[in-house]
């Protein structure tokens, strides 16, 4: 492997905008009887991703820019396993922890306290463990006063906070970080930033998408620059980020 943790070949992902609504006999019934439906349905097809490749090394920071709609989130997908590409393949190797999108893995009707044990269960962790940990995640999330409040009545911060303590209470061999940082207050977006440095110098393997180039040349090891579905450039951040500013009308 050579200490190779990630290896995307020619990934390739397709939505079809019209038909990924939903299934159901009754349009099923009315899409057989309908040529019209069968001629329109590859006009709405949708390359998210086209032809992606790259491989990440242990250790490594990589780094996701680009505009809204480039592809970035749903290249994460595909990596955590959300999401099967439609073509080329993908090999990971070592355990994935994804922080793709907030309140993923949680019951908003249940308590905090409650989904620290949901969603533990759901990353893969014994109950005895989180049971250990628990003490830890609380005091991490600062969210002391409001582990018996049901989580629907969260704000994004709060929601995100207790997300981030629940993955992060062990060092995963490939952390995925999508925009979470960006959420809550100034004083705990750099308690997970150190954090996330932390588990760097320890050896995490790390795939960030943000917005915020401040934090991707702070945090990167290297950037991918992703528009429309297609690497426009791979290499070190500040140069990649440099040109992806530019090309936006940015500098910075």
């Amino acid at each position: 492997m050579d200490d190779i943790m990630i290896r995307a070949k020619d990934l390739s992902m397709m939505f079809n905008l019209g038909i990924d609504k939903g299934f159901s006999l009754k349009q099923g019934f009315v899409d057989l009887f309908d040529p019209k439906k069968k001629k329109d349905k590859s006009k709405n097809n949708f390359w998210a991703l086209q032809d992606v490749s790259f491989e990440v090394k242990r250790g490594e920071v990589i780094g996701l820019v680009g505009c809204n709609g480039a592809g970035k989130s749903t290249l994460l997908k595909i990596v955590a396993g959300v999401y099967k590409a439609t073509k080329g393949s993908i090999e990971i190797y070592g355990n994935v922890c994804p922080m793709i999108e907030l309140g993923a893995g949680f019951d908003m009707d249940l308590s905090a306290s409650e989904n620290v044990y949901l969603n533990g269960a759901v990353m893969g962790y014994p109950e005895a463990f989180i049971r250990s940990k628990y003490q830890e995640i609380v005091d991490f999330s600062e969210l002391h006063d409001f582990m018996d409040v049901p989580v629907k009545n969260f704000s994004s911060g709060m929601t995100a906070r207790l997300a981030f303590s629940v993955a992060t209470v062990v060092d995963p061999e490939i952390l995925i970080v999508d925009e979470i940082l960006s959420v809550g207050d100034a004083a705990f977006q750099s308690k997970s930033e150190q954090k996330m440095l932390s588990m760097i110098n320890g050896g995490t393997t790390v795939l960030y998408v943000s917005h915020s180039v401040e934090s991707i040349m702070k945090l990167c090891t290297g950037v991918i620059w992703l528009d429309h579905g297609h690497v426009v450039k791979m290499g070190q951040p500040e140069e990649v980020c440099r040109e992806y500013l530019a090309s936006i009308g940015q500098t910075i």
